[in-house]
């Protein structure tokens, strides 16, 4: 299909230009135009079932290069682009990314609903309008701080379908407007659609900061992702935001099987249901009470949403496991109650086990519990993960349940993770295997043949280090940052959280700037990056990004070190960062804490742009391991068996690892007299007195391994040729976590979509 012949007119209509008068702002909004004109042509994919992906979030990324990927136009804009004195690249830079999202959660939802259209699944996408995020991170004063992240302008992706659907509160009744995305399929002519319910009438942005008022339910409630949960206010606007959801969501459902004139008795038959983590639970029972309003029975209005629902974990924290008290759900959506006692009444009445209740002595309800008992799948999201919560985490359920319990390791669309965001490593590998890598990603395997072609590993060092200069440059335009690109560029990029250890890779900054200080030189120089937004209630985190920050600025200012050594904060690390860290990165962090991290897809999109993983036997570390080999990652740590018998057991004592000659130093140095004239005592203190006296994800249990490894793999990166091998055999061996083939599992074994 030829695109200029509609974007010259485009242009004239809107602005009354030629394409090459238009500004990078007008060329965006015509590209935009144009994409949403050739995906409103695409129909729906037809199956027997639809699936319905209920998540709180989907972080979408921009979506301008990766729909004119999917709709085969990439190339041609980018060309016609550059003809008019533009880039793509450039073009991009004025689309404001969605803040529909957060972390590896929300990203992994985006990465499947590329996935289910790509591979012509019919399958939709169920979540909320956020208009500002989770947040923006300002890094000031050595610390974060958070705006609002508003992404919704005049013109967006969204886009208006005229639906409304009541959700019935405990206040009275509020209006649910039906906004949606569409998801293009790659290599097909289908779409599907991402559907983002709203209030009527949005609040505006907070005039400082990202304090509002959390019991303004009928304005607020989309404002936030995730709001502020220290107080009542907040864990209610939670259960709100949650409820609204999943009701106008289970109305869209309904709604739908009308309109194929589908009795609702058979709802099942045509209707899967995912429930991407706990956040969606209350599908279950408002799906029950709406059946039941159409004249269903209990049993099978039951039989009817149990049969439809499957539940995906994604955690091992209890903590993350929602539950909430039943005078919160009381408050929100009272005609729910009569439902949870009756679906905890006939858990109960099966399996009187008190640790199986839905809801507890406490009158509160146990999300996860509810999920379990009225799906007909549970699944972990690596083999690891699944295995701990069969073992252990849910074990009285998988007991009762085993037939339940499956398997589905976590994937990444390469389309964004690769052919998008490093285009030079894709050409490279058209070149080697050709293009059916791109369909077919286990075709990657083929560049295996390659791992002794010298010509080849060159040409990879020189992709990856013009990934790097473009990284420095990126980071000296937006932070004024001067990092040296021959550096090894050593990356943690994730959610900042205790369980996944950045203050263990500070320790190791420290550990260097001390070597360096006494004159001991590493092989040659490092620059340790870290892109991480805390949640703004969560202290501990952000006392780490404090550390950091002070960490950086006390390098900054020391001629000694900074030859040697830099440590860098990517300021609102998000998606676009992201696509600028991953072809960039040297040496992947994946540094969890054994047992504690799910799966984690960062590690599989550095892996697949060529980085080599640092990391624990921890998630899909595991399986990226076996596949690659030792040779070629660097492990590291306490097995996950053994910190579970520590937690078991009581037997971690932070005090006793706090007092090794290795470690005391380290941790002293967070309340050094250096870092206390740049950062602010009491968070140092506070931090200083939680790693060595209770440490409670065990960094001091692994920190002497960790800095031994990374010291291993500093040494061993100086070996050009054998590093470029490394990262060759890291590409070859990453076509198995594509999300092409998470999907294909997903609905050979649980949805069924036909």
């Amino acid at each position: 299909m030829d695109i200029q012949p509609r974007l010259q007119a485009i242009t004239r209509e809107r602005y009354q230009l030629e394409p090459s008068q238009c500004d990078d702002g007008q060329l965006y909004h015509a590209l935009l135009q144009l994409t949403q004109e050739l995906c409103r042509h695409r129909a729906a994919p037809q199956g027997k079932r639809k699936l319905y992906y209920f998540s709180a979030e989907f972080l979408m990324g921009k979506l301008l290069s990766n729909n004119l990927l999917a709709l085969g136009l990439y190339d041609q804009a980018d060309a016609l682009l550059k003809q008019w004195g533009s880039s793509l690249a450039n073009v991009e830079e004025m689309e404001p990314e969605p803040s529909l999202g957060n972390g590896g959660l929300g990203r992994l939802a985006a990465c499947f609903l590329d996935s289910i259209a790509a591979l012509g699944l019919s399958g939709d996408g169920v979540g909320l309008n956020y208009h500002y995020g989770l947040f923006r991170q300002v890094l000031k004063e050595n610390c974060q701080q958070e705006l609002p992240n508003p992404w919704i302008g005049e013109e967006s992706w969204l886009i208006p379908t005229g639906t409304t659907f009541t959700v019935p509160f405990g206040f009275g009744p509020m209006k649910a407007v039906l906004w949606d995305i569409a998801i293009p399929g790659a290599h097909t002519d289908v779409a599907n659609r991402l559907h983002l319910f709203d209030v009527e009438h949005p609040a505006p942005a907070p005039e400082s900061g990202i304090d509002f008022d959390k019991t303004d339910i009928a304005h607020c409630l989309t404002s936030f992702l995730y709001p502020d949960d220290s107080d009542e206010a907040g864990r209610l606007l939670r259960v709100y935001q949650q409820y609204f959801m999943v009701s106008a969501g289970a109305q869209l459902i309904l709604k739908e099987l009308d309109e194929k004139g589908i009795d609702p008795r058979q709802l099942c038959e045509h209707v899967a249901i995912q429930i991407n983590d706990t956040h969606p639970s209350m599908i279950i029972p408002e799906l029950t009470r709406l059946l039941l309003e159409r004249g269903l029975s209990m049993d099978e209005a039951l039989h009817q949403v149990a049969h439809a629902c499957a539940y995906t974990n994604h955690t091992i924290l209890a903590e993350a496991l929602e539950k909430w008290p039943m005078s919160f759900l009381r408050q929100v959506a009272p005609q729910l109650e009569p439902i949870l006692r009756e679906l905890d009444r006939r858990a109960k009445a099966v399996f009187p086990d008190p640790r199986l209740a839905i809801i507890d002595g406490h009158d509160t309800v146990h999300m996860a519990h509810m999920d379990i008992h009225y799906s007909y799948s549970v699944n972990g999201v690596a083999a690891l993960h699944t295995e701990i919560l069969r073992k252990a985490e849910l074990k009285p359920f998988a007991d009762v349940y085993p037939d339940k319990f499956n398997n589905k390791t976590n994937g990444i669309t390469l389309r964004r993770w690769l052919e998008a965001c490093n285009p030079r490593l894709a050409e490279l590998i058209d070149e080697c295997v050709g293009q059916g890598w791109r369909t077919d990603p286990s075709r990657l395997e083929g560049l295996m043949d390659y791992a002794g072609d010298g010509a080849v590993l060159s040409r990879l060092l020189e992709i990856k280090s013009e990934n790097k200069i473009a990284l420095c440059r990126a980071l000296r335009r937006r932070q004024g940052l001067r990092i040296d690109h021959d550096s090894l560029l050593d990356i943690q990029a994730k959610r900042l959280h205790e369980y996944k250890r950045q203050q263990m890779n500070a320790l190791y900054v420290i550990r260097k700037y001390l070597e360096i200080k006494a004159g001991h030189l590493p092989p040659h120089p490092i620059t340790v990056i870290f892109g991480a937004k805390a949640a703004p209630a969560y202290v501990m985190a952000k006392r780490i990004i404090h550390l950091i920050l002070c960490l950086q600025r006390l390098i900054d200012a020391d001629p000694q070190v900074n030859p040697w050594l830099h440590v860098v904060m990517v300021e609102n690390y998000n998606v676009s960062w992201a696509e600028r860290l991953i072809p960039a990165c040297d040496l992947s962090e994946q540094i969890s804490l054994a047992s504690k991290e799910a799966s984690g897809t960062g590690n599989m999109k550095f892996m697949a742009n060529g980085a080599v993983t640092i990391g624990t036997m921890d998630g899909a570390n595991v399986e990226i391991a076996h596949l690659v080999g030792q040779d070629n990652i660097y492990t590291f740590g306490a097995s996950s068996d053994h910190v579970i018998g520590l937690y078991a057991h009581g037997g971690y004592h932070a005090w006793q690892y706090y007092e090794r000659s290795g470690i005391k130093p380290l941790v002293d140095f967070i309340i050094s007299p250096q870092l206390l004239a740049i950062g602010n005592d009491a968070d140092l203190r506070a931090l200083w007195t939680d790693m060595k006296e209770k440490d409670w994800f065990m960094a001091l249990l692994d920190v002497e391994d960790y800095i031994a490894t990374k010291d291993r793999a500093v040494l061993d990166y100086g070996n050009r040729s054998a590093w470029a091998r490394k990262a060759l055999v890291n590409i070859a061996k990453s076509g198995f976590f594509s999300s092409d083939r998470t999907i294909a599992q997903y609905n050979q074994d649980i949805w069924h979509l036909g």
